[in-house]
């Protein structure tokens, strides 16, 4: 079982390894969880110039703390009493001056009220960072108070007018789990103690001339004589010593379920923020690729299905595509009136024998110069989605949040290639127009004279001129056309997206950021640092978090170090 000194300096060591660390609770703490607030301490509350400071000092035996009126405390004051054995001389210790030892008092009063100026200056201002005093002698209980400004309801010259509120505020968070019976029942007796009038301040009447005054008064008083034992200021701190003891006691197991917990968290945070940087050019190379491949994973599943998005490209060919071909205007194109015109025009001053074939190719040529549109068209729409697929995936890679000026040189890169790719893509699919224009399909017309033949429509041997200029000749000639141009229509349907898949979906998967490897290759050391240059707030994030994770990993060696009853 962990004796009482034992659970006190516990307390009191994690509570200087917050302080120091930035924990004291009651402030914004950066959004962490305070380790602060989870520990049992003995708040000193009441209203300005109310005699808090006479009590503490009758619970020390020493007059050390600055006096005068209107607020003196201006900032919290973690004071923490070590009962020493033997005769030992009384000495006292500040955190901030670390190794010296006070042993007059009268520089204690001093340096707290120094130190107090240290942070608001001279004026009349609060601050919630305390100021930590530990007191050892023979002469004290181990205990630890937490002297807070007194409450007031006016500001005075040189304070702001939220100052009232403020201090309310800094108090609350101090006391607030005790006001609200969340943490114990407030079952304990009231004790009183015979503070030194001003008259004996001023005379400068020493602390063991008082105590004894105290003892007198107690034992010979009609009113409380039968409470004697239960009076007076050295009572009152054996009194506080021990139930804080016990409270300390009940809390380990939630304090260290808290601590372990905290700890998790933070070391997952700091996983998702990434460690520092190292200075190695090699080590900085290494780096930026890692975070590029994961950006390429991140990509590979938005295309592949692992992550939504992919499917907008075939949308693009299954439904963008078949439509831009049906809205084509053959109608007008193959029209009677300019199937005539096309074809009286190819024949020039020879009217045709028998087949118009140079009509044939004007038209034809004409109709597939419309496929242009729907193959540029695929083009571009596959290529908007695999830039709005690149800029999801930036965002959704966490490692890269961290280095916005990569993120942004990353963009740069994949918007270049895409852009490569998309060109690519178009001379492909236009190629693919122009091979139909270039050849044409030379079986589908000579079975044209069979399938006519077949219709039983033969040509008119009485009247040729009739038939071979009248309404039906030029619209077998537009149906002939039409006929050719579904069937190239078809051929395009399938053709175009294979190549734009190939041109620009496979070359994204496989060659996105080629060129930006080269880049790097290239870049000397200070040039990739510049690209890690990490978001000032999230570096002030890792080292905020670094600190938190020392202070509980610290608390939590300081607790294994002591053995309690389990």
């Amino acid at each position: 079982m962990a004796t009482m000194e034992s659970l006190i300096g516990l307390v009191n060591r994690i509570q200087r390894a917050c302080t120091v660390l930035g924990d004291y609770g009651g402030a914004d703490n950066n959004a962490f969880s305070s380790l602060w607030e989870a520990l049992p301490s003995v708040a000193v509350v009441g209203g300005q110039s109310s005699g808090k400071s006479s009590v503490l000092e009758s619970i020390v035996g020493r007059d050390f703390l600055p006096r005068g009126s209107g607020i003196v405390t201006r900032r919290p004051l973690v004071l923490q009493l070590h009962q020493v054995e033997g005769d030992a001389q009384d000495y006292a210790e500040f955190l901030h001056m670390p190794g010296r030892k006070l042993t007059d008092f009268a520089l204690v009063r001093k340096e707290i009220q120094d130190e107090t100026d240290r942070l608001t200056g001279k004026t009349k201002q609060i601050s919630p960072v305390p100021i930590h005093l530990s007191i050892y002698s023979p002469k004290v209980v181990n205990l630890t108070l937490v002297d807070l400004p007194g409450l007031t309801k006016v500001a005075v010259e040189g304070q702001q007018e939220s100052i009232v509120q403020d201090i309310e505020n800094m108090v609350r968070s101090y006391i607030e789990k005790v006001l609200e019976g969340r943490s114990y029942r407030l079952q304990h007796p009231w004790v009183g103690i015979v503070n030194r009038s001003q008259a004996d301040i001023n005379r400068n009447v020493d602390m063991i001339f008082s105590r004894r005054k105290e003892r007198e008064y107690f034992a010979t008083s009609p009113e409380y004589g039968h409470l004697a034992h239960k009076m007076g200021s050295e009572y009152l701190a054996k009194l506080l010593s021990q139930y804080l003891e016990s409270v300390i006691r009940a809390q380990i197991p939630s304090i260290i379920s808290l601590i372990n917990k905290t700890i998790e968290e933070l070391e997952a945070e700091m996983d998702r923020i990434g460690r520092p940087i190292s200075m190695d050019a090699g080590a900085q190379l290494y780096t930026i690729l890692d975070l590029c491949r994961a950006f390429e994973r991140i990509f590979k599943e938005h295309l592949d299905g692992g992550r939504a998005g992919g499917d907008r490209i075939y949308n693009v060919f299954d439904n963008q595509l078949p439509a831009a071909l049906r809205k084509l205007p053959f109608d007008r194109h193959l029209s009677l009136q300019n199937v005539k015109k096309v074809v009286s025009e190819a024949d020039g001053y020879q009217p045709h024998l028998i087949a118009p074939e140079q009509g044939y190719r004007r038209l034809i040529e004409g109709a597939l110069s419309y496929f242009r549109g729907p193959a540029e068209a695929s083009v571009d729409a596959v290529h908007y989605v695999l830039k709005e697929l690149v800029r999801k995936s930036i965002a959704e890679t966490e490692e890269l949040k961290r280095f916005p000026t990569l993120q942004a040189e990353l963009a740069a890169a994949t918007n270049e290639a895409l852009e490569r790719f998309r060109e690519e893509s178009k001379k492909a699919t236009l190629r693919l127009v122009d091979m139909e224009s270039s050849y044409l399909t030379v079986e589908f017309f000579r079975k044209l004279p069979q399938e006519v033949e077949r219709a039983g429509n033969p040509p008119n041997s009485a009247n040729p001129h009739v038939d071979r200029y009248g309404e039906g000749h030029f619209r077998r000639i537009g149906s002939n056309v039409l006929s050719y141009i579904g069937m190239v229509s078809d051929t395009l349907r399938n053709t175009i997206p294979k190549a734009v898949v190939y041109c620009q979906v496979r070359e994204a998967k496989l060659a996105l950021l080629n060129r930006f490897y080269v880049q790097m290759g290239k870049k000397e050391a200070e040039q990739l640092l510049n690209l890690l240059d990490e978001d000032p707030a999230l570096m002030e994030r890792r080292k905020q978090c670094a600190k938190r994770l020392e202070l509980y990993k610290a608390a939590r060696d300081e607790i294994d170090s002591v053995s309690w009853a389990r």
